[in-house]
């Protein structure tokens, strides 16, 4: 049996220095309450190892194992800011569980995530934190990215946590008329963009957001 977990911190994770991180993306123009309460709700020091958790609340990503990171609190707020703010989302396929941050996010704000990992230690680990904070409204494969979840499409969202150089079509064809997805596009770290795709009845709208700095996005399961 795994020990419970102690959701509240003391010092550098403690709930007074999570509420200077939500000050903070509030500066960076982060509006929605919503948004702000998820991100407020999620305790980030539990989603790294020990010896980093007294780094959890600053506006940094670090890493996580494997050569993946957890994504820095803004990007997190923006990217679920931008997919979720102004429509209800029934499901959302998330492509990067990674250390399962964003899921627990994303949990809180659709019905239902359908989130997949390619790397199965960071997919267990994940799976098995959230069951940990009583998150449910998840599900979880273990498999590559770059085919998405088809047996559970359409879906009226999709939120991509690493960069490929082109949207997958697999990942266009999962998404419902009206859908969004959210998708840095890039082949090198730090000269990436943030795409935001909608599905409309004829085709796709694709619009360049802002400068971004993701893992790259790889194929195939570990």
């Amino acid at each position: 049996m795994r020990a419970l977990l102690q959701t509240e911190g003391i010092g550098m994770t403690s709930r007074r220095t999570r509420e200077r991180m939500i000050d903070r993306l509030i500066e960076q123009g982060i509006s929605s309450h919503k948004i702000l309460d998820a991100m407020r709700n999620v305790p980030r020091h539990l989603f790294m190892d020990d010896a980093l958790a007294s780094r959890a609340y600053e506006d940094t990503s670090l890493p996580i194992g494997h050569g993946q990171t957890i994504s820095q609190p803004y990007i997190v707020a923006k990217m679920t800011e931008l997919l979720v703010d102004h429509q209800h989302m029934k499901n959302v396929l998330e492509i990067g569980t990674g250390c399962g941050y964003q899921t627990a996010v994303l949990a809180q704000l659709v019905d239902y995530v359908y989130s997949v990992e390619r790397i199965e230690s960071l997919h267990k680990q994940a799976k098995n934190r959230l069951w940990d904070l009583h998150i449910r409204n998840v599900s979880y494969l273990h498999s590559d990215g770059g085919w998405g979840w088809p047996e559970k499409a359409p879906y009226d969202g999709i939120l991509v946590a690493a960069a490929p150089p082109e949207i997958p079509q697999a990942l266009l064809d999962q998404m419902a008329v009206g859908g969004i997805m959210l998708i840095p596009i890039g082949k090198e770290r730090g000269v990436q963009e943030l795409q935001r795709v909608i599905r409309t009845e004829t085709g796709y709208e694709i619009e360049s957001l802002e400068p971004v700095s993701f893992v790259p996005f790889l194929s195939g399961k570990q």
